[in-house]
């Protein structure tokens, strides 16, 4: 209602005067009066009136307009559970000792469905069991899969990155700088110099003959038949020499196989054929290094037991 005299505005207005059971609607409170005045806002609840109730309001707005009065606007969100035709009581503001009020308005609040009062009360709906989300489980699942997959992976490469850390701190064996073939004669010298298997020592004498040519043969071929059985050593063999130094191979580490696992005895013959086969292996399949003028390199050891 306006009241130009006293220069005081209040209205109030509502978005929709028919409602559905359980929907809600607008009502916008507005009170417009002089920047020197001072009013009482009206006070609401819960409830606006019995059977309407506020699910929300707004903070009070206050906006001065251009003449440089004041407005005060608050919102506030009914709803109604009754089925019912509502009037609504006309809300106030006061100053002083005057009160002014809003204009009386109604709200129809419908019931969409007839109710047969003379059933028993029931459920609205069977129960039903909600279904199984099966995207949402492999979702989960690859997640931690892909999860084991990362931690996994990334411990390999630690170590990955950790044997290449102690490989490079551990100090290089002097041996590993110098040609096989010169290491392999070397140590096959001193062998022949101790002659142990005279000493009945047949066995160790063949283990270290036999280790000799194994080491020099994981250098120069890159066959690691120290970790190999004679077997597997030949295989991988057979195709990098040719057929009668593969034989006079095959022969001295069948014949070493024999001593150490079958304790075979050997004669003095096949001892020093042994150790002649294992110089002419290294012998003939050495690298060959020229010199400054082209010329072949003179072998480091030709000499024969």
């Amino acid at each position: 209602m306006i009241n130009l005299l006293l220069a005081i505005v209040v209205s109030a207005s509502i978005d929709s005067t028919m409602l559905m059971l359980g929907d809600q609607t607008a009502m916008h409170l507005n009170v417009t009066h002089e920047a020197d005045e001072q009013v009482a806002w009206p006070v609401v609840g819960e409830t606006l009136q019995e059977g309407i109730e506020i699910v929300d309001k707004t903070a009070i707005d206050t906006t001065t307009l251009p003449d440089g009065r004041i407005q005060l606007s608050q919102d506030l969100m009914l709803t109604s559970f009754k089925d019912s035709l509502f009037a609504i009581e006309p809300l106030y503001v006061t100053r002083g000792e005057d009160t002014f009020w809003t204009d009386p308005m109604a709200l129809n609040v419908i019931q969409p469905f007839e109710v047969d009062s003379s059933m028993a009360i029931t459920d609205i709906k069977d129960i039903e069991k909600a279904p199984i989300w099966w995207w949402g489980i492999i979702r989960w699942i690859l997640l931690v899969l892909g999860i084991l997959l990362l931690v996994d992976l990334g411990f390999w490469l630690y170590r990955k990155y950790d044997k290449y850390r102690k490989q490079a701190e551990e100090p290089i064996d002097p041996e590993l700088l110098r040609p096989a073939d010169e290491v392999a004669l070397e140590k096959l010298d001193a062998i022949k110099e101790a002659k142990i298997w005279k000493d009945g020592k047949v066995k160790e004498y063949q283990t270290d003959l036999t280790d000799v040519v194994r080491e020099y043969i994981g250098r120069r071929f890159e066959v690691h038949s120290t970790e190999k059985t004679s077997d597997e050593t030949l295989r991988e063999m057979k195709n990098l020499i040719d057929k009668p130094l593969y034989e006079r191979l095959k022969s001295m580490l069948q014949l070493a196989d024999l001593v150490k696992f079958a304790k075979w005895h050997t004669t003095p013959d096949e001892n020093e054929l042994a150790l002649t086969t294992a110089y002419d292996f290294v012998n003939e399949t050495k690298e060959v290094v020229n010199d400054e003028n082209g010329d072949a390199a003179k072998p480091l050891n030709d000499e024969k037991v």
